[in-house]
């Protein structure tokens, strides 16, 4: 108990100080995640919209395969994107690899699943006679589908916070292409690593505290967002 208690006391501490490394890599944690966030929501939700929609051949096994990658081991991933962004590999004329791109890259191929198998459902929930309704009243497609968005926005902000929570809670991809670097790729997750490693668990648990509260800010505003009831 001392040692959880050391570990709020420092993070308190940190927080307060106003402690340059803290406050880096959490910010480098939000930059990652938010990016990722936002590319597989919109590889995510144009999926699902396909998807549901359209109904394609096949799909049955399409949404088989975004289930199963809900579950995909990160560190499979963190595997395959650093071989395709290794100086050898297929992208490696890019020197993308131990960058801050390359974590985004490879937390949004985690979260792009998730998202993806969590908005299909939503929309597939929907009354399918609404989307027909709303095209036979003179809608585009575009239209329809942001209609369609705004009716299943509670389970579609859900998939939004899995997606986020998926990719800030990463570590062993984000480690792998990141290369856990002071100052340029080092995250929280990746600092809690580094800081067990070698024995300093108050700081460990300090870090620990600060991202669970990041996470419980971050999901409390989607959750507002969530439960706002929209404009008629």
């Amino acid at each position: 108990m001392d040692l959880i208690w050391d570990g709020v006391t420092e993070a308190l501490r940190l927080i307060f100080n106003g402690d340059s490394y803290v406050y880096e890599v959490t910010f480098t944690s939000l930059l990652v995640s938010g990016s990722a966030t936002l590319i597989a929501l919109v590889l995510g939700l144009s999926i699902a919209s396909f998807l549901a929609f359209r109904a394609p051949p096949g799909r049955t096994l399409a949404l088989s395969a975004f289930n199963a990658g809900m579950a995909l081991p990160p560190v499979a991933v963190g595997l395959l994107v650093s071989i395709m962004l290794w100086r050898t590999g297929p992208l490696g004329q890019l020197h993308l690899l131990y960058s801050r791109t390359a974590i985004v890259i490879a937390q949004a191929v985690i979260a792009t699943p998730v998202v993806a198998a969590l908005s299909t459902a939503a929309l597939q929930g929907l009354n399918p006679n609404l989307r027909l309704q709303v095209l036979a009243l003179g809608a585009s497609r575009w239209q329809a589908a942001l209609l369609l968005f705004r009716e299943a926005r509670i389970s579609l902000l859900a998939a939004a916070m899995a997606g986020f929570g998926a990719a800030i809670s990463e570590v062993g991809a984000t480690i792998m292409v990141g290369g856990n670097i002071k100052g340029s790729t080092r995250t929280l997750t990746s600092a809690i690593v580094l800081e067990v490693g070698q024995g300093d668990f108050e700081t460990a648990i300090a870090l620990s505290f600060i991202l669970l509260a990041v996470i419980l800010l971050l999901v409390t505003l989607f959750t507002v967002l969530q439960q706002r009831r929209p404009p008629e």
